[in-house]
């Protein structure tokens, strides 16, 4: 006969061991993967300096057409004008990274360039407006001090 003897009393001290499950490893991405990621990241950081550099390229352009302008007191068309804020709002699109601050900066910059259209005129206020501004934003991103990315 089989007789079964009784499971001695476990008190605070002694529990039985938990089961410990084992733990799977996380699979490793397929190297195809990974470098498709690196790949289409990377082509959006080339698309992104591309358009900074044609951008600013524009607004150099324009601000030195204004700029001539206004310290000869010659007059100019529109064209230089819708060349500084039709490259202001390219630069913006690829360098400003909070949102509101970048498609408003675009928005104002696109409806600048459509108020010069729809007048047609350059007149010698705007000139120094253009002048101040430049100079002006120039200025607070010269003395910005970029944040370091952290450490992940």
């Amino acid at each position: 006969m089989v007789t079964m003897s009784p499971e001695p009393k476990q008190g605070p001290e002694q529990q039985p061991p938990e089961p410990v499950e084992p733990v799977a490893p996380k699979p490793s991405p397929i190297p195809s993967q990974l470098r498709e990621d690196d790949t289409e990241d990377q082509e959006n950081r080339q698309m992104q300096v591309a358009m900074r550099m044609v951008g600013s390229a524009m607004v150099f352009i324009g601000f030195l057409q204004v700029f001539l302008s206004a310290s000869t007191g010659a007059e100019i068309s529109i064209f230089p004008m819708i060349i500084y804020f039709s490259g202001m709002a390219m630069w913006a699109y690829s360098s400003v990274v909070n949102l509101t601050v970048r498609y408003t900066v675009m928005a104002l910059s696109l409806l600048c360039a459509l108020a010069f259209m729809h007048f047609g005129e350059v007149l010698f206020w705007h000139k120094y407006l253009i002048y101040w501004g430049t100079i002006g934003v120039v200025v607070f991103f010269m003395f910005k001090t970029p944040k370091k990315p952290a450490d992940s």
